[in-house]
């Protein structure tokens, strides 16, 4: 323990998830920094914190979230801003160059990180950048991060929220959530794949079940139908199209509603179940299969995670992850699939964080110094 305090109490602070799709880094920028201590800081961290804050693109793929900064913090005694950035996976190779490039070494020879891809670059980072990979568990930090965003609130405000009137797109209203006794809930993590855990307290959960049709899948089948090169752009053109021109519904089968069973003619009776007609792939739009891509990838996601929470006797659904980041659709389409399939009886509650990132502050922030 005194070994990382020694280590913790050098700056800069960072945290990283390395995921299948997108890595995220999350920065903390000290803003108590003594005239002293400025003045004995080396350049190299002079460089690193001009560079992180006062940029908001790196390169052509490295985003920062400005408007999830959490300011204000108190973190191992220091006060400070949370910086989130973002960039693909695919450029992870870059990223450790520039570590090396920046002799990042020199400050620390450990960083923190957790995802797969600790485990997939970690000889990268020790043999091109002289660092080690000190590795958490993703599912261990998902929980954890989940209840520290909560406790720290978003700039004054609940970290999480979800859908009032989410069957009624008229009357459909965001509202915020406190999760002061969280427990239990089903946690639905959205990344490139998605992962589904059954929580009863912060040291108690077991992983239920999951799938291989994520945001990965999202965006991989866009890129294939579409052209389109990112995340954004999927988007962007879901939110222009419509899916009922690529999906067969109920009322195009009965001519209206299965009222036996509770069917609305507006249900997806068959997700792309148009596109065995030549006619109706000759006057679809690329928009329509991004949307119908988008609405078919939610939909199951909402399905498999209604079954587990029936299953599990748990009528708290949160859904996570980077699948969500900026994806209104999906965030109202599976409110309004937890509400309506279930009678009103499920919730299903959203984060504005990336939450796997705050476990290796939340680590250090519990020593005692």
């Amino acid at each position: 323990v005194k070994s990382l305090c020694s280590w913790w109490l050098s700056f800069p602070w960072f945290g990283m998830d390395i995921g299948g799709t997108l890595v995220k880094l999350v920065y903390f920028e000290p803003k108590d920094i003594t005239a002293e201590e400025e003045q004995e800081e080396v350049e190299s961290l002079k460089s690193i914190r001009r560079y992180l804050t006062s940029n908001v693109a790196y390169g052509n793929t490295g985003i920062r979230d400005v408007h999830l900064e959490l300011k204000n913090l108190t973190m191992c005694g220091r006060k400070g801003n949370l910086h989130f950035i973002r960039f693909p996976t695919q450029d992870m190779h870059r990223f450790i160059q520039m570590g090396r490039d920046k002799n990042f070494s020199s400050l620390h020879t450990t960083l923190c990180a957790t995802g797969g891809g600790a485990y997939k670059f970690e000889d990268d980072f020790r043999t091109v950048a002289g660092l080690e990979l000190q590795k958490l568990d993703e599912l261990d930090c998902l929980i954890q991060g989940l209840l520290y965003v909560d406790s720290v609130r978003f700039n004054g405000h609940p970290g999480c929220y979800f859908f009032q009137n989410p069957s009624d797109p008229e009357n459909c209203v965001k509202r915020p959530f406190s999760l002061e006794n969280p427990f239990p809930m089903l946690l639905v993590n959205i990344g490139s794949g998605v992962s589904i855990l059954a929580v009863y307290s912060k040291d108690d959960y077991k992983r239920v079940t999951g799938t291989s049709l994520g945001g990965g899948t999202f965006l991989g089948l866009c890129c294939l139908l579409t052209g389109c090169e990112t995340f954004e752009e999927a988007l962007e053109m879901a939110a222009k199209g419509d899916s009922t021109n690529v999906d067969k519904l109920v009322k195009d089968i009965y001519g209206g509603d299965y009222e036996r069973f509770g069917l609305q003619g507006s249900a997806v009776a068959s997700s792309f179940g148009h596109m065995m007609s030549k006619e109706k792939r000759d006057s679809i739009s690329k928009e329509d299969l991004a949307r119908a891509t988008l609405v078919t990838i939610t939909n199951n996601i909402g399905s498999i995670a209604r079954m587990c929470a029936v299953n599990e006797n748990i009528d708290r659904v949160v859904f996570v992850g980077n699948f969500l980041r900026i994806n209104t659709v999906s965030t109202k389409l599976l409110a309004y699939a937890m509400d309506f399939w279930s009678n009103g009886q499920l919730k299903a509650l959203f984060l504005e964080h990336e939450v796997s990132l705050f476990p290796f502050f939340i680590t250090f922030n519990s020593l005692q110094f």
